[in-house]
């Protein structure tokens, strides 16, 4: 193969609030933790074994503020990247993080308020309404 790829794809759960840095221009990054996890049994002890990965990612511009407005700590999220490696120099001692630039994002998760209000309007639309009978549908010239 010729070429080269960096590509990373993750699903994971935030670990913290989306911290967002604004600029001039109106451009803006973002940057927010998310949790994998991976499971298996001990052949040993027989036990559950739960490791966890933490990652860094970060997030510009459009798609920042996206993530700003809808995504909280604990949502479920798939995102695609590419990793990027920095280093400086804190204190006279040389620093390094890799993160992942994300290019891609789709929110599994939806707003917890969200969730609770069609729950409760369920529950009173089944509660305050008695079971009817259907009516007839109408014809019409759609195919499904």
């Amino acid at each position: 193969m010729a070429g080269t790829i960096n590509k990373v794809i993750l699903i994971g759960n935030l670990g913290d609030n989306v911290k967002m840095h604004y600029f001039d221009n109106q451009n803006c990054i973002g940057r927010f933790p998310i949790a994998t996890s991976e499971s298996y049994t001990s052949k040993q002890t027989g036990e559950k074994v739960t490791n966890t990965e933490w990652h860094n990612l970060i997030v510009r511009n459009g798609l920042a503020k996206v993530c700003e407005k809808y995504l909280t700590k604990g949502d479920k999220v798939y995102i695609e990247g590419k990793l990027k490696n920095r280093q400086w120099e804190q204190d006279g001692v040389k620093r390094y993080a890799t993160e992942i630039h994300v290019n891609e994002m789709t929110m599994l998760s939806n707003k917890k308020e969200a969730r609770n209000s069609n729950i409760s309007q369920e529950n009173q639309s089944t509660a305050s309404t008695p079971p009817s009978s259907i009516a007839p549908e109408e014809k019409d010239d759609l195919p499904f």
